[in-house]
């Protein structure tokens, strides 16, 4: 790499990869004078050695850490969602190409950026996604349990709890039903879903550790329905939440807004984002160890949004009623006048 081409880069595109790294730098015009590929052990080493620039990744595993790396050398170094930067693709897919477009997008007045997360957030993201892995294995033994259990005639009220009150009762009385084996099996899974309650419940204990030296997680947990388990979800994924605009924004975000389609002179309401529709689902099954129902809290925001909606919809429809009832009165009138 030349200084001459070091000196001009206004604008860079990093596409990440695992072990190598693609870059392509702009000038202020917008030309290509930059363009190489570098191995993650020189991509610090190289950046630091450059005059300060925009610099655009998208958001992905990685990403944060090579960020704020950057950040500290001066660069202004920016994340971006990647379907966001799919547009600026030009010609067939390839990593140089991906770079460029990323090179393109982050100079966008309105590109919606993506919060460089500290080292802390991703500590707690870590966390929740162990939990998360946890609460599946978990509920994974619970309904082999109860399907062994089913195929021997001997069905349990749906509910963790009532399982784990009525199998000790059933492991000792119904050896009838239960051959030696199966008894046995079901002993080894028992002791599984011991475990994972006491792995589940030692990192809950650090999650709530964590979120009582924290203000954004305090301030967020005097929202009736908020616990430790969710504050922390929430601020490990938005930080301060400065990426959100408005409160629809976040609203939007939460999947609890529906998508808008704009054609013509027409606003239509579809359906709430399937991308997002699980988050407030997880975010009620996280909280279920913080003392508190979020489902409540949840569950209104939910039906006030469906509510909003059905009333968008049928806003035209009711004005179109009303301007009919208010013509009917006048051609009755008119009517009787002529007779």
């Amino acid at each position: 790499m030349s200084n001459k081409s070091t000196a001009t880069v206004a604008t860079m595109g990093i596409d990440i990869g695992k072990n190598s790294f693609h870059v392509v730098g702009l000038d202020r015009r917008g030309a290509i004078v930059l363009r190489q590929k570098w191995s993650r052990g020189q991509i610090e080493a190289r950046l630091a050695a450059m005059p300060p620039c925009l610099i655009g990744m998208e958001a992905c595993v990685g990403a944060h850490h090579l960020s704020r790396q950057l950040q500290a050398h001066g660069h202004d170094a920016r994340l971006m969602p990647a379907k966001y930067v799919r547009a600026y693709s030009k010609g067939q897919k390839n990593d140089f190409r991906d770079a460029e477009a990323i090179a393109e997008a982050v100079q966008r007045p309105t590109m919606k950026f993506v919060a460089t997360k500290t080292a802390d957030q991703l500590d707690w993201q870590a966390l929740h996604r162990v939990r998360e892995r946890l609460v599946r294995q978990r509920t994974s033994i619970i309904n082999q349990i109860r399907a062994f259990l089913l195929e021997r005639g001997i069905a349990v009220r749906q509910g963790f709890r009532f399982l784990r009150t009525e199998l000790p009762g059933i492991l000792a009385k119904r050896s009838d039903t239960l051959s030696p084996r199966m008894m046995r099996l079901i002993e080894d899974l028992a002791g599984d879903w011991r475990r994972l309650d006491e792995r589940i419940e030692g990192v809950s204990t650090d999650i709530a550790s964590v979120v009582e030296q924290d203000p954004a997680c305090e301030r967020l947990m005097t929202v009736p329905g908020i616990g430790p388990i969710i504050s922390s979800a929430t601020v490990a994924a938005i930080g301060t939440g400065d990426v959100f605009s408005t409160g629809r924004d976040f609203a939007a975000w939460l999947g609890l807004v529906p998508r808008q389609i704009s054609t013509g002179d027409r606003t239509i309401l579809g359906k709430i984002s399937k991308a997002r529709q699980s988050l407030p689902a997880r975010f009620v099954r996280a909280g279920g160890l913080d003392g508190v129902d979020p489902a409540a809290e949840l569950g209104t925001l939910w039906a006030q949004a469906v509510d909003r909606r059905r009333q968008e919809a049928a806003a035209p429809q009711r004005a179109g009623d009303r301007a009919r009832q208010q013509a009917r009165p006048h051609r009755l009138g008119c009517s009787q006048q002529g007779t």
